[in-house]
């Protein structure tokens, strides 16, 4: 199998990869380049644990080719940290129990994270709505929202 050059900007920094034309973008980002905050969870796009942003929109990096984002902005979770620290989002996420086992929390953060940024201050409906790709098996989202909630609150 042939391999092609990606150029990928994560988290603010550019990877030259080689990887085949039919590597995912969650492969990539897991295997090769170490981000494991991104997880692995249906391999279909049915649950959002993969869910990270590119160019600021969510997107679902098991269901994304690689080489479809070459040379856009990808984020994932480990980019949120701010010199050192957790994220507003990620502290919120802690401090109102939005995690629960914690495996859908990178998505759920993305998603939510891509929300704040269009709409600071959204309603109970619109991150409902805004995390409706993101599955969690643990909860009644109840904690998850009021965690999106906090975090609109302290930056309004």
């Amino acid at each position: 199998m042939s391999k092609q050059l990606l150029s990928l900007k994560v988290n603010g920094r550019t990877h030259e990869v080689a990887a085949p034309g039919s590597a995912l973008l969650l492969e990539v980002l897991r295997d090769e380049l170490g981000f494991t905050g991104t997880k692995q969870g249906c391999d279909g796009g049915e649950c959002g644990a993969c869910t990270v942003l590119v160019d600021g929109q969510p997107r679902l990096a098991c269901i994304t080719l690689a080489a479809s984002v070459s040379g856009r902005a990808i984020e994932t979770i480990e980019g949120l940290v701010e010199s050192g620290r957790m994220s507003r989002l990620q502290q919120a996420f802690h401090e109102h129990l939005g995690t629960q086992c914690g495996f859908c929390t990178p998505g759920m953060v993305m998603a939510a994270e891509a929300l704040l940024r269009r709409e600071p201050n959204p309603g109970e409906a619109q991150i409902r709505a805004a995390l409706a790709g993101n599955l969690c098996r643990c909860t009644g989202y109840v904690k998850i929202i009021e965690s999106v909630q906090a975090a609109a609150g302290a930056t309004s």
